[in-house]
């Protein structure tokens, strides 16, 4: 057998088992020891009977009777009595009608399981068993637990791994002897041998130490790379007009924030060099990035080049479009800019593709349409790319392709990305935030609200109705699932249009409508046709509807932190005060990120909670298509982050040949197209 050999090929793997282990992603050898367990139950001290406490034991017994009987609605009960000098104790298997004919009366097992009350009397329930030996795999040891499915439990992925063990140990190293001695690593071979076999808690710490560094490592590398063929290319080098930047001040209705000033000086440094800049603009929900954005595009123009902003909707590219006319109209430059989006009329792109290509168009924003073959641009000098996790890899390849050369980037985010995330995913990117909001925002008052008070906070919200605002109703699922109380937009939208609301414009807005019904309802509900608005998680990033001054979301709970951050920023998107109200599915006590949300409404502290409660994915999922797959590494440990960055930078100093390591070189290559940004 090799490590890429079907699991088909391992002794005891059948025809069904094997299609069970292909629904876990598992279909090499390879594939099984690379599949990390999920936590440790620690069997490793094996007691006396007579000492045993109600908990999780390990004991060494014999079996003396074992008998298995269906009672009452066809359950199957197998109860046996094990015994060692020092006493006796009941054993209970519930729905193993198999267990009593496999046991060895008389012979010695380890034992490990629960230790509890069962029917009035205390067992060690649905134990695991195997008989004695010097090494056992489910019992008398830390033992691992897997992900599991139906028919496929953490016994059975043992059993296989306990085969192809002497592969793993001649698993081949994947990170350079040098960093393995600087940073007192074990070695990779016996690092996944320890992490599906340890021997000691301290041997387990060492395996995760091994695996968790090697994680981070391979992300900070693939960043560094990205950055330093970055550094290697030419951009056109666009000279800091003072007056031209003065004058677009001067002429803004509201005053710059300190960290607007900022940002867009960093751009202006940026863009005078011969490189190609390659920076994120960071700013949480309402904190001006578009203003930022149109600063560093009037430099661009006014030099005779020219710009696109690719947003992912047509209602946000209709937004910007709206926003940047106006803000280049005192300096009489809004003609310069024009909207290209799918609904335009035929005759109306085949005249605004004659004036991208002409140069008569200096700011062009849009769709992905900005990516179709006949648009062809003039002098394309930078491209900005609003929300970019929405886009594909290619599809933003495909933009800076019509440069014909090397374009300045721009990426602009709304999801507030903690900084332990950042140095790992993007390494040396430089990235801009936008921290504070501008002036004349209101606050959003964030109230936890429980089943029982809906009478009360119906007559508030009808309040702000009948004072002509609007108002968004989020709900986690679009149709009934038959999950205990889990509210669908269905359901909402029924209950408010024939009962709660029957007076008011109810709409209905979710993923599965058609992209031009999507955009028919939004536009209404921006022209207040429509009162409130039931939807799902689509309107999470980019409308604009300074009216709705209400946020309901159903089944809170079930939200993750940041998510209900983003969700909330759609109201208080003007002078008048914004509300969230959070509705919890019952009457019981409102968990951490609930709180958290209701006391503070910082995005970038929250996005680090959320990231200490649910893991780095629940963040990267809003932000990079691909999957950040740390099965070890914890972001929140800064000192594995710090120390993995400066190997990664040593490795690239020292010139390290990266094809010599094939298990590194193939994972980096892999991480290079997700942390690609450019």
């Amino acid at each position: 057998m090799q490590l890429n050999s079907s699991i088909d090929e391992v002794k005891g793997i059948g025809e069904k088992l094997a299609e069970k282990f292909h629904q876990l992603g598992i279909d090499k050898i390879i594939d099984v020891i690379e599949y990390l367990p999920r936590r440790y139950n620690d069997y490793s001290i094996i007691q006396p009977i007579d000492s045993i406490m109600p908990g999780q034991v390990t004991i060494k017994a014999s079996i003396k009777q074992a008998l298995g009987k269906y009672v009452r609605r066809g359950m199957h009960i197998t109860e046996a009595v094990a015994s060692d000098k020092s006493g006796s104790v009941r054993i209970v298997w519930f729905n193993q009608p198999y267990r009593a004919g496999s046991i060895k009366i008389s012979a010695e097992y380890y034992i490990s399981g629960e230790f509890q009350f069962s029917y009035r009397r205390l067992s060690i329930i649905n134990p695991s068993i195997e008989l004695v030996s010097d090494f056992p795999v489910n019992t008398a040891r830390i033992v691992p637990v897997y992900r599991e499915i139906k028919g496929l439990k953490s016994a059975q992925i043992r059993r296989l791994l306990k085969e192809v063990l002497p592969l793993i140990r001649k698993l081949p190293e994947s990170l350079p002897d040098w960093l393995i001695k600087k940073e007192h690593l074990i070695s990779r071979s016996y690092a996944l041998e320890t992490m599906h076999f340890p021997d000691s808690n301290n041997s387990l710490e060492l395996a995760k130490k091994r695996y968790g560094f090697e994680e981070v490592f391979q992300f900070c590398l693939a960043s560094l790379l990205n950055k330093q063929e970055l550094s290697l290319q030419e951009s056109l080098i666009i000279n800091f007009k003072k007056q031209l930047a003065l004058d677009f001040v001067n002429n803004l209705p509201f005053k710059l924030t300190d960290c607007q000033r900022r940002a867009i000086w960093q751009i202006y440094q940026d863009m005078q060099k011969k490189h190609p800049m390659n920076r994120m603009l960071e700013g949480d929900v309402g904190s001006g990035k578009t203003v930022v954005a149109t600063m560093a595009a009037l430099m661009v123009i006014r030099q005779g080049y020219q710009v696109a902003l690719m947003a992912p909707t047509e209602i946000l590219a209709r937004q910007h479009a709206e926003t940047i006319s106006k803000l280049l109209d005192p300096l009489g430059m809004s003609k310069s800019a024009s909207l290209l989006i799918g609904s335009l009329k035929y005759s109306q792109k085949e005249q605004i593709y004659t004036h991208i290509k002409s140069g008569d168009i200096k700011f062009l924003i849009g769709t992905h349409a900005l990516i179709q073959e006949k648009v062809n641009f003039h002098k394309l000098g930078l491209i900005i790319i609003d929300e970019q996790h929405r886009f594909g890899v290619d599809q933003r390849n495909s933009l800076q392709a019509k440069a014909g050369h090397t374009p300045h980037i721009l990426t602009m985010t709304a999801t507030p990305i903690p900084r332990s995330l950042a140095l790992t995913l993007y390494g040396e990117l430089d990235i801009s935030l936008l921290d504070t909001k501008p002036v004349g925002r209101s606050k959003i008052v964030t109230k936890i609200v429980s089943p029982n008070s809906k009478k009360q906070l119906y007559d508030k919200i009808n309040i702000e109705l009948d004072n002509g605002y609007q108002m968004f109703a989020v709900c986690p699922a679009i149709y009934e699932a038959g999950v205990l109380d889990i509210k669908s937009t269905e359901t909402v939208y029924k209950e408010y249009k024939t009962k709660i609301f029957k007076n008011r414009r109810v709409e209905l807005l979710h993923g599965k409508l058609k992209p031009v019904e999507k955009e028919r309802i939004m536009q209404n509900f921006i022209n207040h046709k429509i009162d409130i608005l039931v939807t799902t998680t689509v309107i999470e990033v980019g409308v604009d509807i300074p009216n709705a001054s209400v946020m309901l979301i159903e089944n809170a709970e079930r939200f993750g932190l940041a998510q209900i951050h983003q969700l909330r920023g759609r109201v208080g998107r003007s002078e008048h005060a914004g509300y969230c109200y959070l509705m919890m599915s019952d009457s019981s006590t409102p968990n951490k990120r609930l709180r958290a949300l209701e006391s503070s409404d910082d995005g970038f502290k929250l996005a680090e909670l959320d990231l200490d409660i649910r893991g780095p994915g629940a963040i990267y999922g809003q932000l990079q298509h691909g999957a950040l797959d740390l099965k070890i590494a914890k972001l929140s440990d800064v000192r594995l982050i710090s120390s993995a960055r400066l190997a990664a930078q040593e490795f690239i100093i020292q010139k390290d040949n990266l094809l010599q390591y094939k298990q590194l070189n193939k994972r980096v290559t892999e991480l290079r197209a997700i942390t690609n940004l450019n």
